[in-house]
This record gives structure tokens, sequence and C-alpha cells, in this order.
């Protein structure tokens, strides 16, 4: 197996007033910068916003790209000011370590491979498929299933490397909870998890890690955000959605897969975005959450991280666009808002006013 090489994306964030991009007048900055951790499937756009914010500095903000499990552990141990996670957390487990998430993007996950001849869009794959894979039960890409799927394209005798994640993943909770939506015997055999025992394949830590290794091995397939294969150039391939429709992964797939998402009655805002209806619906399609606690020590710092975020959702939209994750809708965002004004206390007041925002 490969050495998983640490995937860590270090950025500098500078925060700014809500309204104005100034710090607000009547109360001091935090001091020392802010530290995040977690979400590979969020590193891209969080470097791009980081890019575009420095601009009106005040504030330093290091994000960590270690993985959602790895996010959730540091904010839980307080190492962080926030974490990012594509796995929400439930309910129990929020209220457990006293901590709030919210969405703060949305976007696909979609799965990459590494086969001569086949170049992106062309290979048509759906959820059954998916799993025989990822189960080795499929073992070459000449399969008669996979050749059946793909009529008129040429299908190498050639081995298949299953790629996977090696680390607490969102991406992976994503994936699997997706394969055993669409296979009862992934289900019943392997599950859904963040971290599991896979049945076959290497591992790769990260969306980069397994970015790097789908890239390196000849007839691999992996799964990554679909902002990685993007940048990478790699294969993705086309799966057949809840309607029986092949879709391929865009923002307006996954945009399609969100259109119904109900997030005024999703508790503790956790909600998934799996196998959406809808003839245009990406099936891999889910949010990244941002984690805090509830009742915060530092008033300063606690806000200085909620105008980050009130900044990215004013001003954010383009970045998220041109890197194929999907912005959340203005009602959602103003949701959010309200809900950081009511939840997010220091000494017991709010460290966060929703009419200054915008």
């Amino acid at each position: 197996m490969f050495k998983p090489f640490a995937a860590a994306v270090g950025a500098l964030f500078l925060l700014a007033a809500c309204s104005s991009g100034d710090a607000p007048k009547s109360e001091a900055p935090a001091t020392g910068g802010l530290t995040g951790a977690g979400s590979t499937f969020f590193a891209p756009l969080a470097s791009k916003w980081a890019e575009t914010y420095k601009t009106s500095a005040s504030i330093s903000v290091n994000y960590q790209s270690i993985g959602s499990g790895g996010g959730i552990k540091q904010i839980k141990a307080k190492t962080v000011d926030f974490g990012a996670t594509d796995k929400p957390l439930s309910v129990e487990d929020l209220n457990a370590a006293g901590l709030y998430q919210f969405p703060v993007v949305m976007g696909g996950v979609v799965p990459v491979v590494n086969v001569p001849g086949i170049e992106a869009g062309k290979l048509n794959l759906n959820g059954q498929l998916l799993a025989d894979i990822f189960m080795g039960k499929i073992k070459r890409w000449d399969d008669p299933a996979l050749k059946a799927a793909n009529p008129g394209l040429t299908l190498p005798a050639l081995p298949v490397t299953v790629v996977h994640r090696a680390d607490g993943s969102g991406t992976t909770y994503l994936f699997t909870n997706y394969l055993a939506a669409v296979s009862p015997e992934w289900k019943s055999k392997v599950g859904a998890s963040d971290a599991l025992e896979w049945p076959t394949g290497l591992g790769g830590k990260g969306n980069e890690g397994v970015s790097a290794f789908v890239s390196q091995t000849t007839g691999s397939i992996g799964y990554v955000e679909f902002a990685y294969a993007i940048k990478t150039g790699a294969a993705y391939a086309n799966l057949t959605n809840h309607d029986g429709q092949t879709v391929a992964p865009s923002a307006e797939s996954f945009a399609a897969a969100a259109a119904g998402a109900d997030w005024k009655n999703a508790p503790g805002n956790q909600l998934l975005l799996l196998n959406q209806p809808g003839a245009k619906s990406w099936p891999i399609t889910g949010a990244v959450f941002i984690l805090v606690y509830k009742d915060q020590a530092d008033a300063a710092k606690a806000k200085s991280v909620l105008n980050f975020f009130d900044w990215a959702y004013t001003n954010g939209d383009a970045a998220s666009g041109e890197l194929h994750y999907v912005p959340l809708p203005a009602d959602v965002k103003a949701l959010m808002r309200a809900q950081w004004a009511s939840q997010i206390t220091s000494g017991g007041k709010p460290v966060f006013t929703a009419e200054g925002a915008k």
C-alpha cells in the first residue's frame, strides 16, 4: 500500500464585520487569530474564500484539511475554534458535547477512475455497480455488468483497483450511506459510516490522498468531492439517480438534489441529501457543516468566527459556484443567522445579532 500523505491546507482568513467589512467600533476584535479543522470536502472552497477575503485583513484563521473525523475530534477537544464536517452530528451528540452545527455550503461526491481510454463523463455507473465494485465482486473493467451499462464504450481487460479513504471521513460517510441506501447487500455486509472495514482496496488520507492514488494507479476507481475531480482533471463517472436517469455531476445536479431540503424541520440541522428524487438530481449530494460551542468562553473570538461565515454567506457564492459547490438559499442563510443570534452565547449573552448581518 502506498503511504498516505498528510493533507493539510493552511489558509489565512481575514475577518471583517458583518455590514461593512470593518471591525465593529463598539467591541474589541479577537486577538491571537482563529483556527479551524476538518472536512477535506470543504478545503478547496475554504482556500478560495481565504484568498478573496484576506484583502480586508484583521484576524488570521488557519484551517487544517484533516478530514471530518479529525475536525470533530479537535472541536470536541477545544483545540480549534470551529470544526468542519460533512457528517452531521446527531442531536444527542451535539447536546452531549455542547455543540451547535450549521450548514455552510453544499456539494457532490463523485466516482473517479483511471482507466485507459475513459474520459470524464463517459463511463456510466449505478449504485449497485458501485457497491459491487467496492465490495470486490466486480474485479475487471471488462466485466459483463459494466459492459451492459456502457454499450459502445471500449472497456479494457484490466484489473479493478479500489481506492478508499483511510481516515475518518465525511465524504466516506456520504458515499457509504448512499451505497447502503441502494444495495441491501452493502448495508448488511459492510454498512455505512465515516470509517469502516473496507472489503478491498487501498486507503488514501483525505480527498487529496484518494485523488493522488487514483491518478497514480492505472485501473483504479475512487470517490472524491467534485472540486478535487475538476482540479486534478480526473475522469469522473456519471450515475443513475433515484428516478432512473443517468446524470453527470455538476453544480446544477447538486442543486437539483438539494432543492427539497427542509432545513426548518431538521432537528440540530441534521440533514442528508442522498438519493433524492428528481430527474436531474445527483444521488450523492451533501452539505458541509460548521461546528462551534453553544457556550463560548471568548465572546470576541466567537463573534469573529460567526462574522467570517456571515461574510461567506453574503460574499462567497461566486467562489462557491466557480468550484462547483452549491450556495445555500437566502432563506436558509437567514434561518442560520437567526439561530446564531439565539443559540451562541458567552456569559449568557448573544455574541451575534442577526439584524446587523447581511
